[in-house]
């Protein structure tokens, strides 16, 4: 009989003796320990993952020991109330990592981090794709693909080339005090996205073009999109060479309004002074709902391809305004 088919208590029992504790049910908190040496509970995190019951109530926390950890995660949509937390409280410290382009895996299968369910948080760690697009050909190859609603991502690193980090479908993600790199559309798509208090990094792609920052595509029903805030755009690259971002029309959806604000959030150098914002796919920036606010550093200023938020517009675009929801969800502590 295979692991999948014992009955529920003969599998409780497996699970106690592989030091998960007494309480595996739905409704029971759950700790489980990650540690490639195998002084944990589980050897990767994947592993960790599937030892979660579905359909849990209860927060399942697996803490990962210090180390890198080849090998994508996919949290199905059936297990929410995840807690993933890097041991030492240093997000470098713990890596999660894979090599997978979109080219021949897709946007889902090539994410490292496939996060399906609602209320799962990431702390203390690093996400990254290691596919090298110089040597193997340009493709998106994602590092974390949020897909749930209500995930919260504290002190994360998300590392990759095109398309890093998607925030896609009818959710809502908080980055915080948190690094994202990479030079194409690295934070995009449909979902609601606040990252607050993060350095936002453009890596070098070349001379001329080093990328765009964002790229939404926000339903036009939908208020609100991506908000970058107090934050810092920094880069190893080339003077003016990044725009800020483009309106992302999905499939050519002409429905689609995408929202960024980018406030109170010092710009490099490397931000293009002149004209930030671009057009994308026959798509025109200036149709888009594409603003600042108050930004500082190099990289800002205003003229006319530039659109600044009002003050009295401004008080409605806050992380609180962002994520509150139908549901008044805050996840902003401090």
């Amino acid at each position: 009989m295979s692991a999948g088919l014992l009955p529920r208590t003969l599998l409780l029992l497996t699970l106690t003796a592989a030091g998960l504790g007494a309480a595996t049910s739905a409704n029971a908190a759950l700790a489980i320990t990650v540690a490639a040496d195998g002084t944990g509970t589980v050897r990767t995190v994947q592993a960790a993952v599937d030892l979660v019951p579905a359909n849990n109530t209860s927060t399942a926390t697996i803490t990962i020991k210090k180390g890198t950890y080849p090998g994508r995660v996919v949290v199905p949509v059936n297990k929410p109330h995840i807690l993933f937390v890097g041991a030492t409280g240093t997000a470098t410290d713990v890596v999660l990592t894979a090599s997978r382009p979109q080219s021949t895996d897709g946007s889902e299968g090539s994410a490292t981090a496939l996060l399906r369910a609602p209320n799962i948080e990431m702390r203390n760690l690093t996400v990254r794709n290691d596919y090298n697009e110089a040597a193997s050909g340009a493709s998106q190859a994602l590092a974390l693909y949020a897909k749930g609603d209500r995930q919260v991502f504290r002190n994360v690193r998300l590392i990759a080339d095109q398309d890093t980090l998607l925030v896609h479908g009818t959710i809502r993600a908080y980055f915080v005090n948190s690094y994202i790199e990479g030079d194409v559309d690295f934070i995009y798509g449909s979902g609601t996205a606040v990252l607050d208090n993060c350095e936002i990094f453009s890596s070098t792609r070349n001379q001329s073009n080093n990328g765009y920052v964002t790229a939404s595509a926000t339903p036009g029903a939908r208020p609100y999109g991506i908000l970058i805030v107090n934050s810092r755009l920094t880069s190893d690259g080339a003077a003016g060479t990044v725009y800020l971002g483009r309106p992302w029309h999905p499939g050519g959806d002409t429905t689609a309004n995408p929202q960024v604000l980018i406030r109170n959030t010092v710009l490099g150098a490397h931000i293009r002074t002149g004209q930030p914002w671009t057009d994308m796919s026959g798509f025109s920036w200036k149709d888009a709902r594409l603003s600042e606010y108050r930004n500082t550093g190099p990289g800002a200023t205003v003229n006319s391809n530039r659109p600044q938020m009002t003050d009295a517009t401004a008080a409605a675009h806050t992380p609180q305004k962002y994520l509150a929801g139908s549901d008044a969800w805050n996840p902003i502590t401090g």
